[in-house]
């Protein structure tokens, strides 16, 4: 395969311009666009970078054992400087609406929202309704703040994950919008764009609990169970709606359990979240999605710095 295909595929997939895979790759838009239209050749340590990041976006990359527990152990490490990041949180306004925003803006994003980061930070923190926006997307939007904030009331007072728990939150997630807000669904669904079935919708009050005692099961490797039971729970799909949401909501909650940031997945970065996760459930290989956890925890951790992100 040739350079230019490669980076055609990485485009495709990524769903970046060139000026965004330039900046990617710390080169000039000049230089990535000679080698789009293969005018010139990258030097071989750029050509590796292109291959690991090809191989990276479709699903190839292997991730080693060494790197990946590297990073849990800088999570661990990150963790024990806070006594508690759900108090943290809570006690400082400024970072509680900063995860609110962030994460609300960045879920529904990932399922098609079109409310940009300062639509999404109007409606949550100045009641604006938005006019040119439809009330069912600024309804999302209103809702998923409120389903935070009693995740996070929630997590401060308790630490009992239970399937009580997530119908609550997808009553609160789905208020106003579906008539089956907390029930799971009656009927089949199909997850657009990927070949992997669902579960019948009669075996979903069956599978539900074991996910959910695995959701609260104590652990010494929290990124290995959240990636387990978020692959689980997307693959299950017990809603007729929101089952993204509310399985980001859940993977919140058992970070937070247990001393860890949220992991705030960005919209840019759907396609690799989509590939990781359906590389997980299909080839039981959960490791890329493992190693993309913990980089989104530590954009969580970045918050609680007070440091700036995108």
């Amino acid at each position: 395969m040739t350079i230019q295909e490669k980076l055609r595929i990485i485009q495709q997939t990524t769903g970046l311009t060139q000026t965004k895979l330039a900046d990617r790759f710390g080169v000039s838009f000049v230089a990535f666009n000679s080698w789009w239209t293969g005018k010139s050749t990258p030097r071989p340590k750029m050509l590796s970078a292109i291959d690991e990041f090809f191989k990276d976006v479709t699903g190839q990359k292997i991730i080693p054992a060494e790197q990946l527990t590297a990073k849990k152990q800088v999570l661990a490490k990150k963790s024990q400087e806070y006594k508690s990041v759900i108090t943290e949180i809570l006690n400082h306004p400024d970072i509680r609406d900063t995860f609110f925003l962030k994460l609300t803006y960045n879920s529904n994003r990932l399922e098609g929202s079109t409310l940009t980061e300062p639509d999404t930070a109007a409606i949550l923190f100045d009641n604006a309704a938005l006019p040119d926006k439809s009330l069912t997307e600024q309804l999302e939007a209103k809702n998923h703040q409120t389903a935070l904030n009693y995740l996070f009331s929630y997590i401060a007072k308790q630490d009992v994950l239970s399937e009580e728990l997530i119908l609550k939150l997808h009553s609160i997630l789905m208020n106003g919008i579906s008539a089956d807000a907390g029930a799971y669904r009656r009927h089949a669904v199909r997850i657009l764009g990927v070949n992997l079935p669902t579960a019948n919708y009669l075996k979903v009050p069956d599978l539900m609990p074991d996910i959910m005692r695995a959701a609260a099961k104590k652990t010494n490797d929290i990124i290995a169970s959240a990636a387990l039971v978020h692959s689980r729970f997307e693959q299950v799909h017990p809603f007729s709606d929101g089952n993204g949401r509310i399985g980001r909501i859940l993977m919140c909650a058992m970070l937070l359990k247990s001393n860890l940031a949220p992991a705030i997945i960005q919209q840019e970065q759907k396609k690799l979240y989509n590939a990781y996760l359906y590389k997980a459930q299909t080839k039981n290989d959960r490791s890329p999605l493992e190693d993309f956890l913990c980089d989104t925890v530590m954009v969580g951790f970045r918050i609680l710095e007070r440091v700036d992100i995108k």
